[in-house]
């Protein structure tokens, strides 16, 4: 694991100096910097974003609170006052945690275990989810497992689903719905273009000035109801007009 980049800013050099102190002693914790001058602690915050902030709420100039509602998105803030009737307020600006004067070592690293369980549900949350290679779709009381890459278009119709499979002359045919199926497939290579259609987008032969879709054997006009949507989708696919 990295170390976790910290800044303090604190207009009382005792205080620094005691959390600086407690930073030295910690594992997997990086010092970027330590200001008394909130001022010229503010454009080196943006311009490093630490990870984490300890910050005090009482200062001249501009106070810990004004200074918390400008930070980097990624930056934590744990405050560090003398005054815990700040406490409530503290939490209007997402803060990690507060720790109040005299700091104990303890309570530090209190903070410091918030800190890298917050930024552990943050990367578990980013991590994107590993797609699937195949599908099981029921047909004929079977289940049949499918390539998501041989999958077309699908058709629905009512109860039912038609999935139209390269190298298939039929398709396979399932009890389902077409949101069931909408759900199912990524969304980075299928787009639903009709209450009844769900294509392959890396599958479209043309799509012509009328609005329709050529896929497989199939010519699909796209209805006023997702038109806006797909043509979003084609600016994504084609080069600047």
């Amino acid at each position: 694991m990295k170390p976790f980049t910290c800044m303090i800013v604190d207009d009382e050099p005792l205080a620094v100096r005691l959390l600086e102190s407690y930073v030295e002693k910690t594992p997997d914790l990086q010092l970027l910097a330590s200001y008394t001058d909130s001022i010229t602690a503010i454009n080196a915050i943006k311009k490093q974003k630490p990870d984490l902030l300890f910050l005090d709420i009482q200062m001249p100039n501009i106070d810990g609170m004004e200074l918390a509602h400008s930070l980097p998105e990624q930056t934590r803030v744990v405050f560090t006052t003398a005054f815990k009737e700040y406490a409530f307020e503290s939490y209007e600006v997402n803060a990690l945690d507060f720790l109040l004067k005299p700091i104990r070592y303890n309570k530090f690293l209190g903070s410091i275990e918030k800190a890298i369980k917050w930024f552990d549900t943050q990367q578990t949350a980013v991590q994107p989810k590993q797609q699937p290679n195949t599908i099981f779709v029921r047909v004929d009381g079977e289940w049949r497992n499918i390539s998501i890459d041989q999958i077309t278009y699908v058709n629905g119709m009512k109860d039912y689903v038609m999935f139209y499979l390269d190298g298939e002359k039929k398709p396979l045919v399932s009890h389902l719905t077409m949101k069931a199926v909408e759900d199912m497939l990524p969304t980075d290579k299928f787009l639903r273009i009709h209450r009844s259609y769900i294509v392959a987008v890396d599958k479209i032969q043309k799509v012509d000035r009328n609005d329709c879709v050529y896929i497989g054997d199939e010519i699909i006009h796209i209805p006023d109801g997702y038109l806006q949507t797909f043509r979003n989708f084609l600016e994504t696919r084609s080069f600047p007009k």
